[in-house]
């Protein structure tokens, strides 16, 4: 093995971790957000009217990444 093998071997190892460690912080946040909803008991109008300003964020959010 050569020295670009190597170093793509160990790169390879570490950013599957680290994905790894996102992707389930990510998934732990939104699972504490929805018990947080069901445990307070919001009512339908305000859960919706967050969802839709949750949508429009994201949505300018990717136009901003489309540009670049």
């Amino acid at each position: 093995m050569n020295a670009s093998q190597l170093i793509n071997m160990v790169i390879r190892m570490v950013m599957r971790r680290v994905v790894g460690r996102g992707i389930n912080a990510g998934m732990d946040m939104a699972s504490r957000k929805m018990s947080k909803g069901e445990d307070r008991g919001r009512g339908a109008p305000a859960e919706s009217r967050d969802m839709a300003d949750r949508a429009k964020k994201s949505m300018k959010v990717a136009r901003r990444v489309g540009r670049l």
